[in-house]
């Protein structure tokens, strides 16, 4: 497969562009590379998709920003797929939708059925349930074709009539000079013929909503804001065309224990005193189990250290994230006597004992407070 390029590279914008240097970028190719402009070009279809994907992403401020952070990754199963022409158009008719410029592009559109709607879900998960992945089942509401006329939309028995506006052709032809615009009926909708009696289930409008259960295979590494494509499973087109997608959006819960990074977690781990001075062997906690940490002696407060592959598994098939443990010293509220009896022992021996970090430091706190000899340096003076 090959390698997706750069979408800011894709609409020849830089990083920081605005949402309106986007938009006119995208449209400016859409007409370079329109099929119609290039019949001799077998690739400008795909230059055409391609920027049209590219579009997508940048004009969502949500989608820009992961795109940002993780590249295609961040977005991947949460662009629609774009099969035909046709429906860029629809996707994008607040950009191509006004003016001749909308027009004549938009026309052809008659030519093929529209598809469906694309139908939303949304699907909470465990930490765990991501990154082991899963199957999970969701409950939707969509509309699916009237069974009681079929999907007409008219009462069963009764007729059609010949729309008066198109004369049956749900096609509108309009002249201005030499250009003949071809848009469609306003009146029946590019259907060509009216409902003389309206279906009494969905009031004429050939759907009725219906609630459905549908079942979600979750990739393991799946994260938080993520979608996941289903592929056929929203709405029904009533002009003959392919039925929409189903897109579900992911929403990971907040773990007690792990924070995750893209693919790292990480791990807050509490250590006593003496083991920060003394050093310690450590039952880490992972998302499968318990692994050994040894910490070395002296190790400081917020030190990280690594366990590799103990992160979240890549649902592209790369190598998976780490487990990043960040030690901090816990100090106690509470300690018994003897504890406190120890205690000051070791602090008449820190008072005894002062490492070459302290001593640096209390030469300096000395000199700070030190009021500076004024006396010799005036007589110095008086005597030059």
């Amino acid at each position: 497969m090959a390698q997706k390029r750069d979408y800011y590279e894709v609409l020849g914008v830089s990083r920081n562009a605005t949402e309106k240097e986007i938009a006119a970028a995208y449209r400016k190719l859409a007409v370079k590379y329109h099929p119609d402009a290039n019949p001799d070009d077998p690739n400008a279809t795909e230059k055409f998709k391609e920027a049209a994907e590219a579009y997508e992403v940048l004009r969502d401020p949500e989608k820009r920003a992961r795109y940002d952070r993780y590249g295609h990754a961040g977005v991947e199963g949460n662009v629609p797929q774009f099969h035909t022409v046709e429906e860029i158009f629809e996707a994008f008719s607040d950009l191509f939708g006004g003016g001749l410029f909308g027009d004549l592009f938009t026309g052809r559109r008659s030519r093929r059925p529209r598809r469906g709607q694309d139908v939303r879900a949304d699907l909470e998960l465990t930490l765990e349930e991501a990154a082991r992945g899963c199957t999970k089942t969701v409950r939707i509401h969509r509309r699916e074709r009237c069974n009681t006329c079929g999907g007409s939309g008219a009462r069963p028995g009764s007729t059609h009539e010949i729309c008066r506006q198109c004369g049956g052709r749900g096609q509108i032809v309009q002249a201005a000079g030499m250009i003949r615009i071809q848009t469609t009926c306003p009146v029946c909708r590019g259907a060509g013929s009216l409902v003389t009696e309206w279906c009494p289930d969905c009031r004429g409008q050939g759907m009725v909503q219906r609630k459905v259960e549908l079942d979600v295979h979750v990739p393991a590494g799946i994260d938080d804001g993520m979608q996941i494509r289903l592929s056929g499973e929203g709405e029904p087109s009533l002009e003959g065309g392919p039925p929409g997608d189903c897109y579900c959006r992911i929403h990971v819960r907040r773990h007690h224990l792990f924070h995750r990074e893209g693919p790292h977690l990480l791990l807050q781990v509490p250590i006593t005193y003496s083991q920060a001075v003394l050093g310690a062997t450590l039952d880490i906690p992972t998302l499968e189990g318990t692994e050994k940490l040894e910490i070395p002696r002296g190790t400081q407060s917020g030190q990280r250290f690594r366990l590799r592959g103990h992160g979240m598994p890549d649902p592209r098939g790369g190598p998976r994230g780490d487990l990043v443990v960040e030690t901090y010293v816990e100090i106690p509220k509470k300690i018994s006597p003897r504890q406190e009896e120890l205690l000051r022992q070791l602090a008449d021996l820190e008072q005894k004992d002062v490492t070459p970090h302290r001593k640096t430091f209390l030469e300096k706190l000395r000199d700070y407070f030190s009021p500076p000899n004024t006396g010799s340096h005036t007589s110095q003076e008086e005597s030059s």
